[in-house]
C-alpha cells in the first residue's frame, strides 16, 4: 500500500488526519483534469463543467447515501460549516448548543454569529434553553479523535425542534455514511482526508427544506435567475474544479483498497501500547476509536510534535494545549511505524 502513495519514504507519517494524502493514481487523475482545463479553458468551464460536476456529485451521492442534488462541493468541511451557520439566520442572543470537543476553526465561525454553548457530549440536551436554535457536533472529533453518537444526537435534536449541523470532516472514507438515514439538516464533509481525494475537495449536504436559505460563499453568476441551491453554491467565479472532479477516482481507489478494518485494529493496538509506555489512562472506551487515537501525555508538552519531527522525522500532531498526542493509521501505515514512534517516545 505504501508504494501506492506519494509520501516521503524517509518520514514516518502518522498524521493522515490533518490533511490526508492522495494516492499516486488519484493524484495523476487530478493532474489530468488540470491539463484538460488548461488545454481549452473556455470549453471546459463554459460548456462542460456543469455536467462534469453533476457526474462527480452523483458518484459522491452514491458513496455517502445522498441525493446528488442535495450535495454541493465546497473546498473543505469548515467552509461547509460556515455556509450552514449563515443559513440559520441567527440573531443576537440566539444560542447554538455544541460539545466541548469541537474543531477550533468551526468554534470561531459560530462565535461570530451567536452564543456557542459548549458542554460534554453526554450532557448536551441538559443545556437546552428557550434561546437554543441548533445543535452542532462532530461525527469524529479532531483533537480527541472520538466517534460520537451522531445518530442519537440528531434524533434527539429533531424531537426538540432544533436544527442540526454535523461536522463530518473526518468521517467520509473513515466510516460508512447514509446521510439520508442520518437526517441531519446540514452535514459538512471532507473528501481530502480519509477518502484520499486531492486537497480542496469537500462537500455540504443540505436537506431539501433548507436549500432555499443556503447562500454560496460569494455572490456570483450562480445567483442569476432562476437561481438554485446548486447554482448559487457551485457557480462561484473562475476556479480550478479539478479536486472536485477527482472525487470519483478517490472513491474507486477506496473501494479497491478497503483496509479500514486492519487500520482500526492497528490504531487501537497503538493506543494501548503508547498508553502503557507513558503510563496514562485511555481517554475513552475502545469502541469510540477508529483509525485515529489520541493519547494523554504524562504532562503538557506543546513542543513534542516538533521534537519528534526534528529528531526522528516522525510526523504526528500534539493538541494545542500540549496534553494529547494523536496517532493516525491510514492504509499505508504499518506496525513498524508504531514501533518507531514507541522507540522515539522512549
Amino acid at each position: 500500500m505504501r508504494d501506492l502513495f506519494l509520501l516521503d519514504p524517509d518520514v514516518t507519517f502518522l498524521n493522515h488526519g490533518s490533511f490526508g494524502a492522495a494516492p499516486r493514481a488519484v493524484f495523476e487523475r487530478y493532474q489530468a483534469w488540470q491539463r484538460e482545463l488548461e488545454r481549452q479553458p473556455v470549453d471546459f468551464i463554459a460548456r462542460r463543467l456543469e455536467g462534469l460536476l453533476a457526474e462527480a456529485r452523483a458518484a459522491l451521492g452514491e458513496y455517502v447515501g445522498a441525493r446528488p442534488d442535495d450535495l454541493t462541493f465546497v473546498q473543505n468541511a469548515t467552509t461547509g460549516v460556515n455556509v450552514a451557520a449563515r443559513a440559520l439566520d441567527l440573531r443576537p442572543g440566539d444560542e447554538v448548543l455544541s460539545t466541548n470537543l469541537e474543531y477550533g476553526a468551526c468554534v470561531m465561525a459560530w462565535e461570530q454569529l451567536c452564543t456557542l454553548v459548549q458542554v460534554p457530549y453526554d450532557e448536551l440536551f441538559e443545556h437546552v434553553t428557550e434561546r437554543t436554535r441548533a445543535v452542532f457536533v462532530s461525527h469524529i472529533t479532531s483533537e480527541t479523535a472520538l466517534l460520537l453518537p451522531v445518530e442519537e444526537i440528531v434524533r434527539a435534536a429533531r424531537e426538540r425542534g432544533l436544527a442540526t449541523i454535523v461536522d463530518g470532516a473526518h468521517a467520509p472514507g473513515h466510516v460508512d455514511l447514509d446521510l439520508v438515514a442520518l437526517g441531519a439538516d446540514f452535514y459538512a464533509g471532507n473528501c481530502h482526508k480519509w477518502m484520499c481525494a486531492p486537497k480542496g475537495a469537500g462537500f455540504l449536504h443540505v436537506r431539501p427544506e433548507w436549500q432555499e436559505r443556503v447562500d454560496g460563499p460569494i455572490v456570483s453568476w450562480g445567483y442569476e435567475a432562476p437561481a438554485t441551491f446548486i447554482s448559487r453554491t457551485e457557480r462561484q467565479g473562475t476556479r480550478d474544479a479539478a479536486a472536485y472532479l477527482t472525487v470519483p477516482a478517490a472513491i474507486e481507489f477506496q473501494r479497491a483498497h478497503d483496509v479500514r478494518e486492519s487500520c482500526v485494529a492497528l490504531a487501537r493496538e497503538a493506543r494501548r501500547d503508547v498508553c502503557e509506555l507513558l503510563r496514562t489512562e485511555p481517554i475513552a472506551p475502545e469502541e469510540m476509536i477508529l483509525q485515529m487515537a489520541s493519547v494523554r501525555l504524562p504532562k503538557p508538552d506543546p513542543e513534542l510534535s516538533q521534537r519528534l519531527w526534528d529528531e526522528h522525522r516522525i510526523e504526528i500532531p500534539v493538541s494545542h494545549d500540549g496534553t494529547l498526542l494523536r496517532i493516525s493509521i491510514a492504509a499505508y501505515n504499518t506496525r513498524e511505524d508504531v514501533d518507531r514512534l514507541l522507540a522515539a517516545l522512549s
